[in-house]
């Protein structure tokens, strides 16, 4: 499929057919995202691929705990609950695991007064870009390979109980998660503001 097509056909999918995905698309998938662009080419990431339903439904379970001790009784509770638990009726989730990098110039952050997390805040966080690219690579790839996927970031409220379920352990921490299956029924991707709205030319 044209890249073109494949950012154009690209939505968040968050119900999906029963089919399987198959180890060696979730590889190809997983190939793609680590040739994305990183700091320093640090390539920080992990990812763990889970497509083992039980343990899906117990990261929900970690999930909606998690939830239910944050946030207060309340009609938006239960959207934001299920936004952040469907994930368990996908066919796989990647869980993306992040590590810290070293960059250039920490070498010089003794002369500076800064921390590596000063700089990195300065920097605005090159290594959670690093990130986000290899996350669209990787659902841009999962739409090439005909599947259909969905950034998650609500789960991120029980990142610990995960990380504890998931077995990750420092220097890695748990920052994304991506669902991957067969889109159920069609899909079209959501209204994006125009062009005009977003191009500035500064010649």
């Amino acid at each position: 499929m044209e890249l073109a097509d494949c950012i154009q056909k690209r939505a968040s999918i968050r119900k999906y057919a029963s089919d399987p995905v198959s180890e060696t698309d979730l590889r190809e998938m997983i190939r793609r995202a680590g040739m994305a662009p990183s700091v320093n080419n640090s390539q920080p990431w992990q990812f763990i691929v889970v497509t083992h339903k039980a343990l899906l439904e117990q990261a929900a379970g970690r999930v909606h705990e998690k939830i239910d001790t944050l946030f207060p009784p309340a009609k938006v509770k239960s959207t934001v609950d299920h936004f952040s638990t469907f994930f368990e009726n996908a066919p796989a989730v990647i869980f993306v695991a992040i590590k810290p990098y070293s960059a250039i110039a920490d070498k010089m952050l003794d002369q500076m007064d800064l921390s590596h997390e000063d700089l990195n805040s300065i920097r605005r966080y090159p290594d959670l870009q690093s990130i986000g690219a290899a996350v669209e690579h990787l659902l841009l790839s999962a739409v090439d390979l005909g599947y259909g996927g969905c950034w998650l970031s609500g789960l991120m409220v029980a990142r610990k109980e995960l990380e504890e379920l998931l077995q990750i352990r420092q220097p890695w921490s748990l920052v994304a998660a991506v669902s991957v299956g067969k889109p159920a029924g069609h899909t079209v991707q959501s209204e994006k503001k125009p062009l005009d709205e977003i191009f500035t030319l500064i010649a």
